[in-house]
């Protein structure tokens, strides 16, 4: 029970990442809010035990966000979770691609940080974990723009770490490589889908990229965000982690 006491609010945690980063909290000890677009799976979330509490918001929303997030204070952790991911090659990627890709993303974690960081400041003790992408440490062919979102979630990152560094707030990201997830199975059907490749050998292709020759599994991820907002890792700041088999050093 290393988190009793504190109060963690996830983005984008009604499922995948997100439920397994609220268990992980819930576990520790935390009063753990989750936050996301569909109540029924946050409901879900909450009726099994994973999450006290839920709340319904876009973190697209700029205007919205804040003020639902306004009224979860206090908030001792934050874990920005929500995302989405898109492909295209670069030449058929649209600027309105481009921008959900940005929105959720990047300007979702720049707005929720926003959002939460003055009260953390004020109690000198805080954690903001982004949960970015390898995409954020390496380049990958046909997600340009989600890749340029993750690039930018790591900047935003490392500098608010340094800008904030003597607060008692710390400020890390966790880089999942390939996850068992909604997420992946959505990418998966959608490549197939095209006629080219049957599913499996597109899973296959998933796997290969890492050296261990296996997707990662949301709880491992979980594991990362938990060492980041436990005791012992007050030095700890402005840390990019690769949660990816290798595939990343």
């Amino acid at each position: 029970m290393t988190l009793g006491g504190r109060h963690a609010l996830v983005t984008g945690g009604g499922q995948g990442i997100g439920a397994a980063v609220a268990r992980a909290l819930t576990t520790a000890g935390a009063r753990v809010t989750v936050l996301g677009r569909h109540a029924e799976t946050l409901e879900a979330v909450v009726a099994a035990g994973t999450a006290a509490a839920y709340v319904v918001a876009d973190v697209t929303d700029a205007t919205a966000l804040p003020s639902a997030m306004a009224e979860l204070a206090p908030v001792d952790i934050l874990v920005n979770n929500a995302g989405a991911a898109e492909s295209a090659p670069f030449v058929r990627t649209t600027s309105e691609l481009w921008a959900r890709m940005l929105a959720v993303n990047l300007t979702g974690v720049f707005v929720a940080t926003q959002a939460v960081l003055p009260g953390m400041l004020a109690r000198r003790w805080g954690r903001v974990v982004t949960i970015a992408s390898t995409a954020g440490l390496t380049g990958y062919p046909y997600v340009s723009a989600y890749a340029a979102a993750k690039h930018g979630a790591i900047g935003l990152t490392r500098a608010l770490a340094r800008e904030i560094a003597a607060s008692g707030v710390t400020v890390n990201a966790v880089c999942p490589g390939y996850t068992q997830t909604a997420l992946i199975e959505t990418s998966i059907a959608r490549i197939a889908a095209r006629g080219a490749r049957s599913t499996e050998s597109i899973r296959a292709e998933f796997t290969r990229a890492s050296p261990q020759g296996r997707l990662v599994q949301p709880e491992e991820v979980a594991a990362a965000v938990l060492y980041f907002c436990g005791p012992g890792s007050d030095a700890v700041t402005g840390v990019s982690l690769p949660v990816a088999g290798g595939e990343v050093q």
